[in-house]
């Protein structure tokens, strides 16, 4: 018996927002080895391509990652500027996404890495993410041409609140959590996926880089190794973070470190409320499955 043809997902939908235009994707020319980090947003996105940058470029300490490693589904630039940029670059290349597989084009010459991260600490970094968004977030979101939909507002102060519109506006005013890690988990087995999750991270920072470089194919040197290990941790990049930030942090105020800002989980357990938990921990179950929504949580399979 022969072994059975992979069955890769396939493109079935373009997704616009104020964030978003899926169809980037579409004119992107795949190189063999080319890195997708995909997440749903503060999921650890950045500490990832900060990761793989300090693998593909030996723990060099000048590699400007933000400009290297762009959002590919985001409105801005425009698709012509970010993909001649990408199609320029000669080094092995790393990008991000924040959609769902089925709005994106998934490619056997890449490989693939999602980060999966519990739905409230996400919450809780996107909030600082949104309420230090300054007027040029603003202006680049809902002013250049290309936005379908409404435009995006400032959030409420609150962060109870802001966590209780995004749970029942079903990622209001973003986009679905649920259908993001939902879309991801289903296609967990590809051969040319790895699955991550932030505590993973947090827990064991050097033995999740050796995973991930065996992943990747990518030698480790030896002599390198803490000099990598340094440079993915949160003190090195806090310190470097016009590096990662897009923009070098012009749109929020207080800049880089503003957008990389604690690395932490669990700050929602002395401050979000039981029932408002509760119903969080009811709905991943219910969009998820008890094993998916175990492995979001937990970060254990």
């Amino acid at each position: 018996m022969g072994v059975p043809e992979i069955a890769w997902p396939r493109k079935t939908r373009e997704l616009h927002n104020h964030h978003f235009n899926s169809t980037v994707w579409n004119d992107f020319a795949f190189r063999q080895g080319d890195i997708v980090i995909a997440t749903y947003a503060k999921s650890g996105t950045t500490w990832v391509q900060q990761l793989v940058s300090q693998l593909v470029f030996a723990g060099a300490t000048d590699v400007p990652v933000a400009e290297l490693s762009p959002w590919v589904d985001l409105r801005v630039p425009p698709k012509e500027v970010k993909l001649a940029a990408l199609e320029a670059q000669t080094n092995r290349r790393f990008v991000k996404t924040h959609l769902p597989v089925d709005a994106l084009v998934y490619s056997p010459l890449a490989r693939y890495i999602y980060v999966g991260r519990d739905g409230r600490d996400v919450m809780w970094s996107l909030h600082n993410h949104h309420s230090k968004a300054n007027a040029l977030w603003y202006e680049l979101l809902n002013d250049t041409p290309g936005r379908v939909g409404p435009p995006i507002g400032r959030p409420p102060e609150d962060v109870q609140q802001y966590f209780r519109e995004w749970l029942d506006g079903d990622g209001y005013p973003f986009w679905s959590y649920w259908e993001n890690v939902r879309s991801w988990w289903a296609i967990r087995d590809l051969p040319n996926l790895l699955l991550l999750h932030f505590q993973e991270l947090k827990d064991d920072l050097p033995g999740q880089i050796r995973r991930i470089a065996a992943f990747l194919d990518i030698a480790i040197d030896e002599e390198r190794f803490p000099a990598i290990v340094e440079h993915c941790g949160f003190a090195w990049m806090k310190a470097h973070a016009a590096q990662a930030a897009p923009l070098g942090g012009a749109v929020w105020e207080g800049g880089g470190e503003t957008f990389v800002h604690r690395g932490t989980n669990g700050r929602w357990r002395d401050e979000l409320s039981p029932e408002l938990s509760r119903r969080y921990e009811a709905l991943a179950e219910r969009e998820l499955g008890e094993t998916c929504a175990r492995w979001l949580a937990t970060g254990n399979r």
